[in-house]
């Protein structure tokens, strides 16, 4: 089966910009360190995709010479007013497919509707360019108001909006509002979002939250991805693997097909 992470990081410490990384302790400390494409456990191709909020941080993606990405997905200041230029200066180099803002730490649960800029928005489907949302339980209503406002714009939910252990209605309402409305939705992160309790079995903790995100947005909607090598605070990469072939075990192999690999090529434009 041809393979495609679809999200995966990279990234080299000395330049100083993930600041996400270093404030938050021993928790992160195992992954508080270089992570290169060569280490990257996987054999097929990757969307690397942005760690830092800088523009930097994107040429630096974009910069990396490995043949295994095929695309990037960078960050560029909606709200600033060079943000159509410095989304067209990178469109020009063919692995950028798409932006993505570090919702998840703007305390703003609205920022999306008010900062960023109309001529931006509108440049991202113009150039060709996809919207990864990083986004928690909390940003779902206001995701669907942004979708029903930028009708022309892909766009995929980053690890599934971190669903978290337990009754999760609101989670699941807004979720259900999405899928209905076309997007896309990535099998990604979900393992860093269980209990100790469910690590201790994440095939049972897993399986109705996948035949959930499954009956909402179908086989051709999900988009697989290793969330590499934040996925290895809670195990190891070959072990995601094989969940995940667990948990898609009851798909016809052109499902599982399109999930690991196809859907991903589709909407972000690229070739493995």
């Amino acid at each position: 089966m041809q393979r495609l992470d679809a999200h995966c990081h990279f990234w080299r410490l000395d330049r100083g910009d993930y600041g996400w990384l270093d404030g938050q302790g021993a928790p992160l400390q195992p992954i508080r360190r270089d992570f290169a494409p060569k280490d990257h456990p996987g054999g097929g191709s990757v969307i690397a995709v942005q760690a830092a909020p800088t523009l930097a941080e994107t040429d630096y993606l974009l910069s990396l010479p490995d043949p295994r990405i095929v695309g990037v997905v960078g960050w560029v200041d909606l709200a600033s007013a060079a943000a159509v230029d410095d989304l067209t200066a990178r469109a020009a180099n063919p692995r950028f497919r798409g932006i993505r803002p570090m919702l998840q730490d703007i305390a703003e649960t609205e920022w999306l509707l008010t900062a960023p800029r109309a001529d931006a928005l509108a440049a991202l489907p113009r150039l060709g360019l996809t919207f990864d949302a990083l986004v928690t339980e909390r940003h779902l209503p206001m995701l669907a108001r942004f979708a029903d406002a930028n009708p022309d714009l892909a766009i995929v939910i980053d690890h599934a909006a971190k669903p978290q252990p337990g009754d999760r209605p609101e989670w699941e309402a807004g979720m259900k509002k999405l899928a209905g409305q076309g997007h896309h939705c990535k099998l990604s992160g979900l393992m860093t979002e269980l209990s100790p309790e469910g690590l201790r079995d994440p095939l049972a903790a897993l399986r109705s939250i996948v035949g959930q995100l499954l009956d909402w947005f179908g086989p051709d909607r999900l988009i697989w991805g290793s969330d590499w090598p934040v996925l290895t605070l809670a195990a190891p990469y070959p072990d995601w693997l094989a969940l995940t072939d667990e948990l898609l075990d009851q798909l016809t192999p052109a499902e599982r097909v399109a999930i690991m690999g196809g859907n991903a090529m589709r909407f972000y434009g690229v070739e493995p």
